[in-house]
């Protein structure tokens, strides 16, 4: 088969402690864009239990996190991807793990702020007026340096 390209299953599963290296790399390489907000290691050792991973023949290749903003909303943040891997339903499969642990707590809401409004539109969110989310503004948008230009979208998944 010449010219076909093998696309490589992903597992997805809940982050350990040795994933913060990962981790921290690639949410680095997005926050030096501006698409994310950048975290320490320290910080991502604390959360650790807030994130998944996805894994190609041993490769850590994304990651997700699901972070608790009121009883009944969560939101998916440091949704990152290797570039390598864009395009192979890996995203969704990480999105797919943290819908099933919102599920699982009995969250109703899940949400996120986003670039890619289209991926997000596919795995079943709706386009919302980010000002609906002040657990949101509060927690994290006030350390962003976007906070009074902010162009990233507000999507919302309702679960129940």
């Amino acid at each position: 088969m010449v010219g076909c390209a093998v696309i490589q299953t992903a597992v997805c599963r809940e982050a350990t402690i040795d994933d913060v290296d990962f981790l921290y790399e690639l949410i680095q390489s997005y926050a030096t864009t501006g698409i994310m907000l950048p975290r320490t290691k320290e910080m991502l050792r604390e959360q650790i239990d807030t994130f998944v991973v996805a894994e190609v023949d041993g490769r850590l290749v994304g990651c997700g996190a699901l972070l608790r903003l009121g009883p009944d909303l969560v939101e998916i943040r440091s949704l990152g991807l290797d570039p390598q891997y864009k395009g192979q339903g890996i995203g969704n499969k990480i999105v797919e793990l943290l819908e099933r642990q919102a599920r699982a707590q009995g969250i109703p809401k899940l949400m996120a702020l986003t670039y890619a409004v289209n991926f997000f539109e596919r795995n079943g969110f709706s386009i919302v007026n980010k000002e609906i989310f002040p657990e949101k503004v509060w927690r994290d948008c006030i350390h962003c340096k976007k906070q009074h230009n902010c162009d990233e979208i507000a999507v919302l998944k309702r679960l129940d």
